[in-house]
């Protein structure tokens, strides 16, 4: 079959993005042409897998995206497909990757004049051509969190879900020589015995958390607090963040690092994963974070935070966030022995998939197309 896949914005540190090629490269593995679509991309392309941008003139990022999907649907009509996968929304799409939180949701929490906005109008029609009751879209989702509320809203038949398993990459899983990988890593970084190194990954500063992890880490008692680095992967604006660090007298604890290809060895040589999100769908780095039997403290806001729950390799902040209770739970699993979360998240593993996602992905295209 003739695959298209559609992404608004491609750079190769984003989870999306890595999902999105994980599934390209298995169905090419299954000798099928795929072409990637995208509104821009940034970094390094893919080698294995032709991408196209497509552009737009628009300047304001939700008339590029309203644009972006007009383009896509003209290229197609003059390169036809038989599958278009999206994993953004837009309209016409055969199947989507359902990897960012429900809109109409969020809204909720905004002010009443928040939705009449032309942004947010956009972006709920946009929700609706693949959520609402009369579209044909399939939805390749990662968790049931949001099924629910997206059911409520839309009215969207249960049927139309596919549930994926997590799709953790091969060079995340904790290796036979852990110890000497985390050992020497840490020595690399300058990281003395007594010293814990606390890792958040992903980009969106403000969606993950930073913040929240900030001012937890500022508020532990002075002796455990001076033992403490955190370390910050990912892209975004990091300015607002860093002076914060600077306000609470984090300045010296903690790096923005960026993109990075080296997440695997940050999780090997870290004691902890901080991930208090606001919102997020599935959130790839808490699982990637069992398989590298790295500990997690993540909020109950982010759909794989129920694999944090049922794996007891990490604790679960339960809603609605309390800073205080938040910087508690931080102090609690500092002063904890590893052993009990590591042990946890080995067990987990052995029993649960995490690494199918783009094989059942693949799958359900295959069936369903």
């Amino acid at each position: 079959m003739r695959l298209a896949f559609a992404l608004f914005k491609y750079f190769p540190y984003g989870g999306l993005q890595r999902d999105c090629l994980k599934i390209a490269r298995e169905a090419q593995r299954r000798g099928h042409q795929v072409q990637l679509f995208a509104l821009e991309a940034q970094g390094e392309l893919p080698a294995d897998v032709p991408l196209t941008c497509l552009p737009v003139s628009a300047r304001v990022n939700y008339r590029r995206y309203e644009q972006f999907a007009v383009a896509l649907q003209q290229r197609l009509r003059q390169e036809p497909c038989d599958v278009l996968v999206g994993f953004n929304r837009m309209p016409g799409l055969d199947f989507y990757f359902a990897a960012d939180p429900c809109f109409a949701l969020r809204l909720r929490t905004r002010p009443f004049w928040y939705g009449w906005l032309p942004r947010s109008r956009s972006f709920l029609r946009a929700e609706r051509a693949v959520y609402g009751r009369d579209s044909l879209t399939r939805i390749l989702t990662l968790s049931t969190f949001e099924q629910p509320a997206l059911r409520q809203i839309y009215g969207t038949a249960a049927e139309r879900f596919y549930l994926l398993p997590p799709g953790v990459a091969s060079d995340r899983l904790a290796p036979p020589d852990y110890d000497q990988r985390r050992a020497g890593f840490r020595r690399q970084l300058g990281l003395g015995p007594q010293q814990k190194l606390l890792l958040m990954v992903g980009s969106g500063f403000r969606i993950k958390g930073v913040d929240r992890a900030l001012t937890a880490l500022a508020a532990l008692p002075q002796p455990l607090r001076q033992r403490c680095q955190l370390r910050i992967l990912g892209r975004d604006n990091q300015r607002p963040f860093e002076r914060l660090a600077r306000q609470l007298g984090l300045a010296e604890q903690v790096q923005f690092l960026g993109g990075c290809d080296d997440v695997a060895n940050f999780m090997f040589a870290a004691d902890l994963l901080l991930h208090p999100a606001h919102r997020e769908a599935a959130g790839m780095v808490l699982v990637e974070a069992i398989a590298a039997r790295l500990p997690v403290l993540v909020t109950d806001s982010c759909g794989y935070s129920q694999h944090i729950a049922d794996s007891a390799a990490g604790l679960v902040h339960r809603s609605p966030f309390d800073g205080r209770r938040f910087a508690r739970e931080l102090e609690q699993m500092l002063t904890s022995d590893p052993a009990i979360w590591q042990t946890a998240a080995t067990t987990y593993l052995a029993r649960t998939d995490l690494v199918g996602l783009a094989a059942r992905a693949v799958d359900l295209i295959e069936q369903e197309a």
